[in-house]
């Protein structure tokens, strides 16, 4: 296989979400030679965003005290705003679709809560104000857990239920979900993690059905979790770092390759990828750490068709590419950008 292009013709799919208190002016396009482009600028604070192909709509968060959700369209020129609408909790930080692009859910990180909008079938845009849920309790972290703090959300693959990632609670909560009506049920304990573990994203994998994947950000752990009904069994934990390692680490984002065969996870601190390989039966295997070229590796995009990883860091405003190597394994290329505030990375 051809080694890829190191400087890749990113300017027509590849957008950089960025927060406006550390200089982001809004969605950077990243050019061919690896610059950047004016910006959007009427989304701040893009933390995280997913797209509707039912409705060919980028719904991205705008993470402040006073949350919103900001609906906005890609056009041959440009991007147009369509909506702009409060989600009733404080700094969103994590938005899903279910399965069916009839609903839209958000995690809202400082409040403790879940929001759920109802979208209009035609238009694809929020109806009405949001199903609010906060949660109640802390962890044993005196700093990161002493309330709830929802981290991630997202909709079971058969889209039963919505799965709200909770740091602070070291829980994942379950609500049944109604997809026609928009309506939630009354939360359920679907995992109690480990106490001041700090679940942060959860991942549900198409070729392993039964499984399910959390990455715990306080304690830099990888929970295998068995599916069963709207619960979610732990059934083996790994780290995510180096044996001998010692250091201060969090752990950010999780995801996997489209063969469900290897599983990434970055880590802040040790600032590196871990790989993860997965057998039939979907458990993990740690396989490799590389180097994620930056410091704060928040979030990383897997460009399957390209056979690249992009790598968004917090710290020092850089995103960086690894090259997705046959057999899963990432390796290093000299492709990095600085972008202020950088955060989040979409294709559109």
């Amino acid at each position: 296989m051809t080694r890829p292009d190191p400087h890749p013709d990113t300017a027509k799919f590849l957008w950089i979400g960025t927060y406006a208190g550390g200089g982001g002016m809004g969605i950077y396009p990243l050019d061919q030679i690896g610059t950047l482009a004016a910006p959007y600028a009427d989304t701040r604070n893009a933390s995280f965003g997913t797209y509707s192909s039912r409705f060919d709509l980028h719904y991205l968060l705008d993470e402040q005290d006073d949350g919103a959700l900001g609906v906005h369209r890609r056009t041959a020129s440009d991007w147009v705003r369509l909506a702009h609408v409060p989600v009733g909790g404080a700094a969103p930080c994590h938005v899903a679709l279910d399965r069916t692009q009839s609903c839209v859910a958000v995690a809202n990180y400082a409040s403790g809560s879940v929001s759920l909008f109802r979208l209009d079938p035609r238009s694809g845009l929020p109806i009405g104000q949001p199903v609010v849920h906060t949660n109640s309790g802390s962890g044993p972290d005196s700093e990161r857990q002493q309330s709830p703090h929802a981290h991630w959300v997202g909709f079971g693959l058969d889209n039963r239920f919505l799965y709200v990632a909770d740091l602070g609670t070291d829980e994942v909560l379950a609500f049944s979900f109604d997809a026609e009506r928009a309506t939630l049920g009354e939360p359920y304990t679907a995992l109690k993690a480990v106490p001041g573990s700090g679940p942060r994203h959860l991942l549900f994998n198409e070729q392993h059905t039964q499984s399910a994947y959390l990455a715990c950000e306080l304690d830099s752990t990888l929970i295998a979790l068995t599916v069963e009904g709207r619960d979610l069994k732990p059934r083996a934990s790994l780290s995510t770092l180096p044996a001998g390692w010692h250091g201060a680490n969090i752990v950010a984002h999780i995801g996997a390759n489209a063969a469900g065969d290897r599983l990434y996870v970055s880590n802040r601190g040790h600032d590196s990828i871990a790989v993860f390989a997965m057998n039939e039966g979907g458990d993990p295997t740690l396989l490799q750490h590389i180097a994620s070229g930056g410091a704060s590796p928040r979030f990383f995009i897997v460009l399957q068709e390209e056979n690249r990883m992009i790598v968004v860091h917090e710290r020092d405003q850089r995103v960086t590419m690894l090259d997705i190597l046959p057999d899963g394994t990432l390796a290093p290329t000299d492709f990095a950008v600085h972008v202020p505030g950088a955060a989040f990375a979409f294709i559109a």
